[in-house]
């Protein structure tokens, strides 16, 4: 069709060209050789596309995951390349061989560290699959999520915590930025580190903290349940234990309560308002554990974070306010209300107290474990903690003295 066209306008120019010579047009004529350069371009060009570059741009050998690239063309002059060169041979096309990862690797990755901003992080972690059934074995891992300034002086302690139960646990660490210390190659903490950024006690950076670390085992489909832990954190029953605990539970542990007094009420600021009402605001304890739904939750929240992170500083503490305060908004029923970290205020201010060597004992310890009353899945039960704080380094001896016998780790 295209061709009987283009045969009619050619006749059509020829009549129009003897027309015009024999008036004597010279400008009739120069157009008609110009109209005739400009057909015989387009021909040239038309038969160009169809006999040596349509295969290029249809070829099956296009995938959804193989790109193709063009050799690079010369600096100097890119454009003659393509209206001259490119006429003698068409340009070559390599396809960039990419690997192909697998189902595994995108719903686990094996590397923590990532060039990810915060922005970014949050809602690549946010994406939830629609479909409840996974399409692969999954078995469900306890996320464990340190927030530390630096080294974990404990470290000895946890290694016997994890001790064969591997595929069972993942492991986060959040460190301030200028800590590169390095745990060796045989530690379970080794390579655990994710991308971080300084936390100040009570201030917004601490709540980025902790949401990078939930964001970060998010991205592991497998993880299901997760801890927030510090550097002076501890272990009161062993792994089997805990692990049943959190995975047989139908509600998170995150503390939250109505205080009335000035270090809870009183710090509200009326400047949140509408979003956040007296009636809503909780304090709680900055250390939780949360279900994969509940710390989704965490992360995706655009509402209330600016609200909190622009109206409650000092003595407004962010940490002990936010995530009580919009997990009662969202997920209430989901919660149980209270912390399974243990630790001790009995003795005033801002900070509870620190254990050192000689407070550590059997008794001590079997305290925290069985000294306390609370509900699990609407029944009573005495295994209200299932960590505590805080723990001097110097208590690191006694603890491995006693944690094989009473606690029942491998040695």
């Amino acid at each position: 069709m295209k061709q009987c066209k283009i045969t009619v306008f050619l006749k059509d120019l020829s009549i129009r060209f003897r027309k015009e010579v024999r008036e004597g047009s010279l400008q009739a004529t120069t157009t008609v050789v110009l109209c005739l350069s400009l057909v015989s371009f387009v021909v040239i060009l038309a038969m160009f596309i169809n006999n040596n570059v349509k295969k290029y741009l249809v070829s099956e050998d296009y995938s959804y995951y193989q790109l193709a690239t063009v050799t690079p063309l010369s600096s100097r002059s890119p454009y003659p390349y393509f209206l001259c060169s490119s006429f003698l041979s068409p340009p070559s096309l390599q396809p960039l061989q990419f690997p192909i990862t697998s189902l595994r690797d995108w719903v686990t990755p094996k590397e923590l560290w990532h060039s990810m901003n915060d922005k970014e992080l949050l809602w690549r972690a946010s994406m939830v699959p629609h479909i409840d059934e996974y399409p692969y074995n999954r078995t469900p891992k306890v996320a464990f999520m340190f927030l530390t300034r630096g080294s974990l002086p404990l470290a000895p302690l946890w290694e016997m915590f994890f001790k064969g139960h591997e595929g069972l646990y993942s492991i986060y660490l959040h460190k301030s930025p200028e800590f590169t210390n390095q745990h060796p190659e045989s530690s379970v903490f080794y390579q655990r580190q994710i991308p971080s950024k300084p936390a100040e006690w009570g201030r917004a950076t601490m709540i980025d903290a902790e949401r990078r670390l939930l964001a970060n085992a998010l991205l592991d489909f497998s993880n299901e349940r997760f801890v927030l832990l510090s550097e002076t954190c501890i272990p009161v029953f062993n792994f089997s234990t805990i692990y049943n605990y959190l995975m047989n539970s139908n509600q998170s542990f995150l503390g939250s309560f109505d205080d009335p007094r000035h270090m809870g009420r009183g710090r509200y600021n009326k400047r949140m308002r509408p979003t956040v009402t007296l009636s809503d605001w909780r304090k709680g304890s900055q250390w939780f554990e949360a279900h994969r739904k509940v710390a989704m939750e965490m992360v995706s929240d655009v509402k209330y974070y600016p609200v909190f992170r622009d109206h409650c500083r000092p003595p407004c503490y962010m940490d002990e306010h936010y995530f009580p305060t919009l997990v009662t908004k969202i997920s209430p029923e989901l919660n149980s209300n209270r912390s399974i970290t243990w630790v001790d205020w009995s003795g005033g201010g801002s900070h509870p107290a620190r254990f050192v060597r000689k407070d550590v004992s059997e008794a001590f310890l079997n305290q925290i474990r069985n000294g306390f009353i609370c509900t699990y899945n609407g029944g009573i039960t005495t295994v209200c903690f299932l960590f505590a704080r805080k723990f001097h380094p110097s208590t690191l001896d006694p603890l491995l003295r006693i944690a094989p016998g009473l606690l029942g780790f491998r040695s």
